[in-house]
């Protein structure tokens, strides 16, 4: 039995080593198509597309089962109000640091100077301003699900959130009454990332069909005259989750964040051919899991983190920001920036649900505090695409670094096991996306120890 047990783990990491060598030929062939026949790059757009909607369609059910399972096996409710305060708190203070940074950024490099509008650029940005983007009060509103189901239906992961936090608690105040529903919500659990297991083999059709369309619409000559805050963009995201992120998670937790990021490579590559961070929301949760990090912090700071903690928007809509005003003509003082950009900030938290919502914000944002800038948001449409790359791909790091860094805080973290992880001694199974030898249920009810088990695993 010993000789069994490894070699079925080996095997099934292979075919998803695969997998992910045919997203990366994918990416290269959805460039070459979108290079030689745009047009037809542009029709493929639908696989991707498609694609990114069938991991939507899981993460609902994946945060529910998450939260429910994190917080009804833990005793205290304290313990998890206090994980939410952190994850906030955290939240807020990085969103700030991000948005100073490509404040700086924005100011030294001036990356719009010396560039004309034409009126047909004016008509682009004015159509990106989305009736989606909710002012705060209704942002908090929209919050609360139409029906308890409706939650599940809509795909609103802060409705998700709200109405698992409910379960949770619930199944917490029953106790021994309540592991019957938890051992349910654990096999649903299984069942659900056994389907998201599946839906990921379609992964190299939806990157070859997202790049073959970006490629095609935006072409080569669409990107030259914005390379400048294209690259520079893309330095400040580099440096803000090498240098900045970095040295938290150096200092707080004791690790290195280059381990770290290859712990989560095909997560990155996931991202990087759909543009999406949504995609790769369900093994994130798994991932940190699986890393050590505890069922109710991951469960809080993950789903959380996708609507609050977006570092890489921050920096985005700071320097598009900056970029607009110069191409305008009409530079802003450092005393008209940083109310803007406070704005942005809170801005932002009301479109954390609408699709391509950097862009859609800084357009809302802009017509609502200076909508005399909105004329230059058509100036960046043809790049935004290529710029959420980034913008997703620090969002997620960001999250990763603070599943981390907030259950070192709150001492839900199995440090021994991190090291194992990290070192590559406990692989993680791609195939169930689940350690099935690590029980969230425990065999006994609550009040015979089984809350001491469940905040361990």
């Amino acid at each position: 039995m010993t000789t069994t047990a490894p070699a079925a783990p080996a095997a099934r990491r292979d075919r998803t080593h695969y997998l992910y060598i045919a997203v990366i030929i994918a990416v290269a062939l959805g460039i070459a198509v979108g290079l030689i026949w745009p047009d037809f790059g542009v029709e493929l757009k639908p696989l991707g597309t498609g694609f990114v909607n069938l991991i939507k369609m899981m993460i609902s059910p994946i945060i529910f089962c998450t939260i429910v399972l994190g917080i009804g096996s833990v005793r205290k409710a304290a313990k998890v109000g206090a994980v939410g305060g952190i994850a906030l708190g955290y939240f807020l203070v990085m969103s700030l640091v991000a948005l100073a940074i490509g404040l700086v950024v924005g100011n030294v490099l001036h990356p719009g100077e010396g560039l004309h509008l034409t009126n047909a650029i004016k008509d682009v940005g004015h159509a990106q301003v989305s009736p989606d983007a909710l002012p705060p009060v209704d942002f908090v509103l929209s919050i609360i699900p139409t029906t308890f189901v409706s939650a599940f239906t809509e795909g609103q992961v802060l409705q998700t959130l709200l109405v698992a936090l409910l379960a949770g608690f619930a199944l917490q105040a029953m106790g021994s009454a309540g592991v019957p529903v938890l051992r349910g919500v654990e096999h649903i659990q299984r069942l659900v990332f056994r389907i998201l297991a599946m839906v990921m083999w379609a992964a190299p059709i939806g990157a070859f069909g997202a790049i073959a369309a970006v490629v095609g619409s935006a072409g080569l000559d669409a990107l030259k005259s914005l390379a400048v805050l294209m690259l520079g963009f893309y330095v400040t995201c580099v440096l803000f989750v090498f240098v900045v992120l970095g040295a938290l998670l150096r200092l707080v937790a004791g690790l290195n964040i280059f381990t770290l990021c290859k712990y989560l490579g095909r997560e990155f590559l996931l991202i990087l051919s759909t543009s999406s961070s949504e995609s790769a929301l369900p093994r994130l949760i798994a991932k940190m899991e699986h890393l050590g990090v505890g069922k109710p912090v991951v469960g809080i700071t993950v789903p959380t983190g996708y609507s609050f903690n977006l570092d890489g928007t921050m920096i985005y809509m700071t320097m598009a920001s900056l970029y607009i005003a110069d191409a305008l003509g009409t530079p802003m003082s450092v005393g008209e920036q940083i109310p803007l950009l406070l704005f942005l900030l809170i801005a932002s938290k009301g479109a954390a649900g609408v699709s391509g919502a950097g862009l859609a914000t800084l357009a809302g944002g802009l017509q609502s505090h200076k909508p005399a800038l909105v004329d230059g948001v058509g100036l960046i449409v043809g790049i935004d695409r290529f710029m959420s790359e980034a913008r997703a791909l620090t969002n997620f790091a960001g999250n990763a670094v603070a599943t981390v860094l907030i259950g070192t805080w709150t001492k839900e973290i199995d440090n021994e096991r991190v090291q194992q992880v990290l070192t590559g001694r406990l692989p993680f199974d791609e195939t169930t996306l689940l350690d099935e030898g690590r029980t969230t249920v425990p065999a006994e009810a609550p009040e015979q120890g089984g809350d001491k088990e469940l905040a361990k695993a």
